[in-house]
């Protein structure tokens, strides 16, 4: 199944159109023609069976013939992880995460962040590409950057972990994670937390946690922490 997207739509849309690029892509590229069916998704978890009505390149017109929704996922989980250095990895987190199945992402600026800055409008780019990709119905939310400790000035519901690699007494993530609960995860860059900010987020009732005995790239820390979130809750 080819997925597409539109986050216009709800339960009360009865016809819609693509926009000029999209109808392009749908009429030129794809060859598709009157009558023929359209998958759509809101990335709100439901799913449109579509017919086009009007097969232009301009404005590709499609009738809803039915909708189904998804199942809610049981538990909610937002990773917060550092930019890495290099673009291309943490791009390629994104891409899994989404694959995996994540609800939310922050960015994080840490103390030894080599990245400060990101290019959101790219990043939300990649992983709408890949929650089509999947067949996924909800598209997970990317938020702004934000320093460490303005992170930790937000409410964050259910179980709260930072994953650091200095030798402490820490539980690992599997021991730590129970069924059905709302999980934030803190992931560090390259050159881990600092002291400071390890002690700030345990005084801010985070646990600490490891991922495994192996030191980690941020960005494979990132995806081991969704997929056994994610795993143990299935």
């Amino acid at each position: 199944m080819q997925l597409f997207y539109n986050p216009n739509i709800d339960e009360t849309t009865e016809t819609f159109s693509f926009d000029k690029e999209e109808s392009r892509h749908i009429i030129k590229v794809l060859r598709k023609k009157d009558a023929d069916i359209l998958y759509v998704t809101n990335g709100l978890g439901l799913l449109f069976e579509t017919e086009i009505t009007l097969a232009s390149d301009n404005k590709c017109i499609v009738e809803v013939r039915s909708i189904q929704k998804s199942t809610e996922p049981k538990f909610y989980l937002h990773l917060a992880v550092a930019p890495t250095k290099m673009n291309d990895r943490f791009e390629w987190f994104l891409e899994k995460a989404t694959e995996i199945g994540i609800q939310e992402i922050t960015p994080i600026i840490c103390d030894r962040s080599e990245r400060k800055v990101i290019n959101k409008e790219r990043f939300e780019k990649i992983i709408l590409s890949a929650m089509k990709q999947s067949n996924e119905t909800y598209l997970p939310k990317l938020n702004e950057a934000v320093s460490f400790k303005e992170f930790l000035k937000q409410k964050n519901e259910g179980l709260q972990f930072i994953a650091h690699c200095e030798e402490t007494d820490k539980k690992s993530l599997k021991e730590a994670l129970k069924q059905n609960q709302n999980v934030t995860l803190l992931i560090g860059p390259e050159g881990d937390f600092s002291e400071k900010e390890i002690a700030l987020a345990l005084e801010n009732k985070f646990q600490p946690v490891t991922l495994g005995n192996t030191r980690l790239r941020t960005e494979t820390a990132a995806v081991v922490a969704c997929h056994s979130v994610v795993f143990f809750n299935e």
